[in-house]
């Protein structure tokens, strides 16, 4: 049979496609079921280091702590050795109150100091509450496995609001994690773009900021975001398209694409092909899976 890679034939990466797609799928359950499962994970791929820069929590059914341990679970099937989880558990706020971002950041450390061995921490912050978000900042980022913000839909990041938690995030080298979208139909409000984050990273040019969903129209998306160096483009999110991490490789070079997932939004597996299965060399796949966030994270 021809091969499909230079890894696996087209019925190999079928199978253990099929394979870690069931066994990576996140239901929300209380508990991760107890039988074992045999995943042909290492048989169809090479071993990476993988860190998934891009996981949330779940609903408030059982603890921050109990869905970590269920999402560690998932992780072990396909190979992610650690998690970034951020915004603490469900539902996701666009428009948080002071006190609700404070009880977002309690959930994402407490499931956080459940796992510090494999989960790292981001925190949820808020330029329409800047001073309530100044002071998460100084009360988290301390904290190690504490690595950086993260900012939703609240307001559009090329809002000058967000200028002092930008600075702030200066002085702990924290990176930046910016949701930004492309709708056909119309961002919701308060929802930034790529030519946003494009806008802020301007501003800020020692900072680095990590576009998560690399703005959902990936094509257009990554266009936009090659123009600054200080943008890395996060893949979490989307279907497994054919090209997506060969065409962010292309634009922004192979040191500025990182792996994410969107977990438990979607399934770790379908996430994992698009690195699995690019036409980039192992080197150039290593960098995304795991080494080009943990340079920034100075890890």
């Amino acid at each position: 049979m021809k091969a499909f890679s230079n890894h696996c034939t087209r019925r190999q990466f079928g199978g253990a496609t099929a394979t870690l797609v069931a066994a990576a799928a996140l239901p929300e359950l209380s508990a991760a079921p107890q039988n074992d499962f045999a995943v042909p994970f290492a048989d169809a791929f090479p071993k990476f280091r993988i860190w998934d820069v891009h996981c949330h929590l779940g609903r408030p059914n059982i603890t921050p702590a109990e869905h970590m341990t269920q999402l560690l679970g998932y992780a072990d099937r396909v190979g992610i050795e650690k998690v970034v989880i951020a915004m603490g558990l469900t539902p996701h706020l666009a428009n948080p109150k002071p006190e609700e971002l404070r009880q977002r950041n309690e959930d994402m450390l407490a499931a956080v100091k459940a796992k510090p061995e494999r989960a790292l921490g981001l925190v949820f912050v808020s330029p329409l509450h800047v001073k309530e978000s100044l002071a998460e900042m100084d009360r988290l980022l301390p904290y190690p496995n504490v690595v950086g913000l993260k900012l939703w839909i609240a307001c559009r990041c090329n809002d000058p609001r967000i200028d002092p938690i930008v600075k702030k995030a200066a002085e702990y080298r924290a990176t930046i994690h910016q949701h930004v979208w492309d709708n056909a139909v119309g961002n919701k409000p308060g929802e930034s773009s790529p030519e946003d984050l494009v806008e802020l990273a301007r501003r800020h040019p020692s900072v680095h900021f990590v576009a998560m969903h690399s703005g959902g129209d990936w094509e257009r998306g990554l266009r936009t975001l090659r123009k600054v160096r200080n943008i890395t483009a996060e893949i979490a999110g989307c279907e497994p398209t054919s090209g997506y991490v060969e065409m962010a490789v292309r634009e922004l070079g192979p040191d500025r694409v990182i792996y994410a997932s969107d977990a438990s939004g979607r399934s770790f597996a379908s996430q994992l092909a698009k690195v699995h299965e690019a036409r980039v060399s192992n080197q150039v796949k290593q960098k995304i899976f795991a080494g080009n966030f943990r340079r920034l994270a100075g890890m």
